[in-house]
Order: structure tokens, then sequence, then C-alpha cells
């Protein structure tokens, strides 16, 4: 048995300003007012706001102006955000509203015009306390992963913006949030950062820590001038394996573990390590700060502050199938979702059992009709589909590449480790079948089969699979110790993918744009820069790392225990 070496709390480690606990971070925010009659907690949604609220409450006794008390009501902020929420149990439509719009007008007036005119201290609370704050206050921000605010929902203790859905199902919790409030304060948010004095991480209940802005921006501008990791989420799936449990060392207790998303800035934490101690916010907050830098001119210039690829592993070894499903066109989700690109992705088979198969395409001369029939009469649990009849199973192993664009149906088998490289929409699957399965909430998951049959390209057969979505590789470079392939993707997608088979040192660019690579072979790896511009960077197998495009050139080699055998990896960037 191999040792794991895969680091599940990866960090940028920087010298600065932090402090931890209520009792030393209020004491020192009161001293900081400096004779500054305003002091503005502002937060993302999700925090826990009766915890800081309690402690800010217990040193700051003088006037409390609560943010919440200043929204819309309830049932007009419903009504508002209705035509984004629509009334499907999963996808809802990207909203336009920013956060002015979740107050009401003459209550921001009147307690703008009242913090103007006191004479005593305010402290102004919650969500958008810097729309009432004069520009000489104290701003303090508590920001908030997507990953945590998930965490949360699924326990029920976090209220929405202007709206306390703690009782609603998970999945309407998290369609609100991915299609209204994260928008809504990652928009708000990326205007606010010049204002924010200090940051606050309270990700761990009870456990806050403080750093001030000139240690943010320093983490910031660090993390952007080097090889960097977000921190790796792990969840289980109805149809989850054990093959991380292994190699990325995770609780052996647990039933299985379907994914690991290691590779979506959107929803990923990202950790700076402080004099030893790890301060945790969202990595969106890089993207936003640093998108050309990070994105590369070319791909901001198209995504905007969007980070276009995303890598993530789906474990089913010893599991079982994933769903039968099929991902959206790019003008059915413009018109239905209010997206602008839709998710095209691959499976790289990092791992496979012997009996590994994808289901990939539909069969030549299939009938649409009848099939879309068979998928209904299923989901209604009066037949058991027959997927062999419509799909084709292929038989998957180590290092096989399946390139799966929008409208391509598709499934992972079981006894599987997939590398799924993909565009960051995260959302939109419309599943087909699901095995006659329950979800782990012990409910049957939801199926799409009316959305989904807009969106199947009925020419992807088995003739165009295997001519076009299997194995696309091509050496395109190769010399002394190195080999480099092109593996896809599909020319619908805009994402290029490169394998290289290495033992010596390897030179990269960055072609203006953002690199995200795996390791699939090798224990350990070290990245460097030609100009000493970065220090070297170690990557452990199985690990995604991420180059920013203005890094231009770095080189990896083997290294530690590697040294001097092959490794591989696999390179994604936004094809020009």
């Amino acid at each position: 048995m191999r040792k794991p070496n895969y680091d599940k709390y990866p960090s940028t480690k920087i010298t600065g300003m932090l402090v931890q606990g209520w009792d030393t971070i209020i004491p020192i925010l009161k001293e900081k007012m400096n004779g500054k009659k305003v002091l503005a907690v502002d937060m993302y949604t999700g925090v826990y706001e009766e915890e800081v609220m309690e402690a800010f409450m217990k040193v700051f006794s003088e006037k409390v102006i609560n943010m919440r008390d200043l929204m819309k009501p309830e049932q007009e902020i419903l009504a508002m955000t209705e035509r984004f929420m629509t009334e499907d149990v999963l996808f809802g439509y990207v909203t336009n509203l920013k956060l002015q719009d979740y107050f009401d007008a003459d209550k921001l007036a009147k307690a703008r015009q009242e913090v103007n005119e006191s004479e005593e201290s305010i402290l102004i609370f919650g969500t958008g306390a810097s729309l009432v704050a004069p520009q000489d206050a104290l701003i303090i921000y508590a920001d908030m992963a997507r990953w945590e605010i998930q965490q949360r929902f699924r326990r029920h203790e976090v209220m929405a913006l202007g709206v306390d859905n703690r009782t609603e199902m998970v999945s309407l919790q998290y369609k609100r949030g991915y299609f209204n409030d994260w928008r809504v304060c990652d928009s708000y948010k990326d205007r606010l950062f010049s204002r924010i004095d200090y940051w606050i991480d309270t990700h761990i209940a009870g456990s806050p820590k403080m750093i001030d802005r000139e240690t943010f921006f320093k983490g910031i501008e660090a993390t952007i001038k080097t090889p960097f990791r977000v921190v790796p989420f792990f969840d289980p799936a109805p149809w989850g394996g054990q093959w991380m449990k292994e190699v990325c060392d995770l609780d052996r207790e647990r039933k299985n573990f379907g994914w690991c998303f290691d590779c979506v800035p959107e929803e990923n934490s990202l950790y700076f390590e402080i004099n030893g101690i790890r301060f945790e916010l969202p990595s969106i907050d890089v993207v936003l700060l640093k998108s050309k830098e990070l994105l590369g001119e070319p791909v901001e210039s198209r995504f905007g502050k969007d980070f276009p690829i995303r890598f993530d592993f789906l474990d089913t070894m010893q599991g079982g199938n994933l769903s039968l499903q099929v991902h959206p066109t790019t003008q059915f989700i413009r018109d239905s979702f209010g997206m602008y690109y839709t998710q095209d992705e691959s499976y790289y088979l990092l791992d496979a059992g012997e009996d590994a198969v994808v289901y990939l395409g539909v069969k030549e001369g299939v009938d649409k009709e009848a099939m879309i029939n068979d998928l209904r009469t299923a989901q209604k649990g009066e037949e058991i589909f027959d997927t062999e009849k419509y799909i084709n199973k292929i038989p998957a192993k180590k290092h096989d590449h399946f390139l799966i664009p929008g409208g391509t149906i598709h499934c992972s088998g079981a006894n599987s480790m997939v590398l799924e490289i993909s565009s960051t929409p995260n959302l939109f699957t419309f599943k087909l079948w699901d095995w006659q399965r329950l979800g782990l909430d012990g409910k049957p998951r939801p199926i799409n089969i009316e959305r989904g049959k807009h969106v199947i390209n009925w020419d992807r057969d088995t003739e165009y699979v295997h001519q076009h979505l299997r194995n696309q590789f091509e050496e395109v470079a190769s010399g002394e110790g190195w080999v480099e392939e092109r593996t896809g993707l599909h020319p619908n997608e805009f994402i290029e993918t490169r394998r290289h088979r290495f033992s010596s040192s390897v030179l990269h660019q960055t072609n203006d744009s953002v690199n995200v690579l795996n390791l699939l072979e090798g224990e350990e790896v070290v990245v460097e820069s030609p100009t000493h511009s970065f220090e070297p960077f170690v990557v452990h197998y199985a690990e995604t790392f991420i180059i920013p495009a203005g890094i231009k050139e770095y080189t990896i080699s083997p290294y530690g225990k590697s040294a001097g055998k092959e490794c591989i990896t696999l390179k994604a960037y936004v094809r020009f």
C-alpha cells in the first residue's frame, strides 16, 4: 500500500496580522475606531449572523442598525425574485438584481440620515452595512465560501437575503443562492473590496479569525504570483466509491465519497497560512480581484470574472453507475437559464477496474420516440430502462479520455475513477435515468427527460463516438525524456487538454490563458520558474493545481520519490 501524500489543506504562506477569538477581535476593533463614529460589520450571505451580532453587542452597546430591518418585506422579496427562482425544483434563471434592490428605499435613506446626524457611536450590522456607512466608517467584512454555505443549508441553519427559508428543501435553498443571492453578494463585494479595513473568517463556528487589509491583499498578491491550489472538498454520492478514501486519506468510517471538487473557484475556499495559522476565505475573491492576471487578458475579455475551467473527481470504485444524463446546448442554456455558456466536459480515467465502462452517445439508428417513451415509462416505475438497447456501452481503462460536448448522452459506470474536466456551469445536468436509485436523502432524484429530449444530439451515435469522442490522442511535441500529446477536447468545446509524459524537466507556457493541471502519475513533481519569479511548488499524486496566466512560463519536473521516473500530467486551458 502506498502512503497517501495528497494535501487536503493547501495554503498560501505569508506573514501578517492575524488575531483569533471574539474576546481578542472586538477590543482591537473598539480601539481602532480612533474617534470614528461608525463601525460597519458587513457580511456575505450564509454567515452565522446571531453569533457575530452577539459578539459585537457585548462591547458595542451604542446604537445598532440591523440591515435586515431595512429590507423590503419578505413577501415583496419573494415576489421580486420569483422570476429568477421559477417553479422548478432545481433550475432557476440568473438574476439581474443588485443588493440595493432588496432594501426599502425610504428606510435606507432614513438610516443614512440618522447616521449622518447622530452624535453617538453607531454599529451597522448585516449584509449591505456599507450601503449605510459613511466613507470614513471602519468597515469589517465577514466572508464565506459557498461550499460551507451549502453545508449550512443541509443543516437548515442560515437564512437567504431578506428571506427566512431555513425550512425549505436544500435544493431550493441552493437554487436561491446559485441564481440569486451569491451573484448579488459577489457583485456587491467586488465593489466593496477597496473600503474594507478588516476581514473576519467565521467558517468554523465559535472560532473567528481576523486579518487587516494589508494582510488580505498581501495574500491575494502572493497567490496570484505562484502556482496554487484551492481547498478541495469531498462529498458522498448515491453512487460513490472507495478510491478517494485511500488516495486522499479520507475518513474510512464514511460509507463512500463520490465527489471531490478540487478546482471550482466559485465554490472552493482558499487558505492563507499566516504565521502558521490558516485563514479561510472564498477562492472567488482571487478571481474577482485579479481576473486579468489569473485568467489572462483574452480569457477575461471572453468570460469576464468567471473562472471557466472546472476539475473534479467522480469516484465509482466499488460504487455504482452515475445517472444517465445530458447537458444542454449553449442556445438552450442561454434561453432557459440566462447562462452564456454551457457545461461541456470530458472524462479522463485516472483509474479503472477491469469491468469499467463509459456510456456515451446513442446507438446507430435508434428510434428517438421509442427511447423517450421508454425513459418516461421508467420514470413512472413501470419498467426498467434498457440502457444498452439505446446507449453505447464502451469498455474503459486507465488513461482513456472520453469527450462529452453538450448534447451528448453520457454516464460513467461503476468501478471508475474519473477526472472530470468541464466548463464551469455546474448545475445543469439533465438526468434521464437513475437506475431505480434513491438519493442520499432517501428520495428519488429529480429526472429531466422533458428538458433532456430538447438537447440530445442524435447524431452523436456509435460511429461518431468512436471517431470523434474516444481517445483522440495526437502527439504534438517531444524531447529528451518527455512527450506532449493533445487529448482534446472536442472542436465544439473551448477547453484544450494536453497530456505530458516525462521523466525529465518539461517547459510549459501559459499562452495567455490560465492553466489547470492534475498529476495523473507520479508521487510528486515540482513546478518551478525559469526566472525564479516564484518559489518551487511541489505537487502530489492526484492533486489539481492552477497556474495563473501571468506566470507566462514554468517547468514541471519529477521530484522526490519520483525523481528519474515517468510522471504524467494533464493540462487544460482555454482554446482561442
